[in-house]
């Protein structure tokens, strides 16, 4: 791909994927985005050269944040390791924030602390299209994610995975425990 050339065929399934999601005809998301819709509908088929300013009204009008219309999804597990990621301090404190994920609109969560000990491996079956699962370790270590694609992770540690897939979770040392959030679209 060229350097400067915007990555078209991701570009046209972001497009189609977020318009469907949304729920909304071709006319109605170019009329919002203020395009012909020939120009939108030779865009989801792969075609054009679109601009910077074209992109941004369609992410506007198909309310989302722009990144998701240029951003390749996740293929594989997304991992944080302890002490990496982007970190923000405080003037007033020793307290230091970690971004790890952000939330997409529409987008439902919930919330987990997991225990687990080192007796076996619990496999999980696919869970609704779209779910995407995040772990935080607490403590211990442990093996996670998709059955062909598993990541090991040590305290403090920070992986995110399709939840639509086959996955598993299993304790490599006792006393392991770590923060669950099941991201459902």
């Amino acid at each position: 791909m060229h350097p400067n050339k915007p990555p078209i065929d991701l570009i046209a399934a972001a497009l189609r994927r977020e318009r469907e999601r949304e729920k909304l005809s071709l006319s109605e998301v170019a009329k919002r985005a203020g395009i012909a819709k020939s120009t939108l509908s030779q865009l989801e088929s792969g075609a054009g050269n679109p601009n910077i300013e074209t992109l941004w009204a369609l992410a506007v009008a198909l309310n989302v944040p722009f990144s998701r219309l240029v951003e390749p999804p996740p293929t594989a597990p997304r991992v944080i390791r302890a002490g990496e990621g982007p970190t923000v301090r405080s003037e007033q404190a020793d307290f230091v924030g970690t971004l790890l994920a952000t939330c997409p609109p529409g987008v439902r969560r919930d919330i987990y602390l997991m225990r687990v000990e080192p007796v076996g491996a619990r496999k999980a079956d696919a869970h609704l299209a779209g779910t995407i699962e995040h772990v935080v370790m607490v403590s211990g270590r442990l093996r996670v994610g998709p059955e062909d694609s598993p990541v090991d992770l040590d305290v403090h540690d920070y992986a995110s995975f399709a939840g639509d897939v086959a996955h598993g979770y299993e304790a490599l040392a006792p006393h392991t425990s770590f923060a669950l959030i099941m991201e459902h679209r």
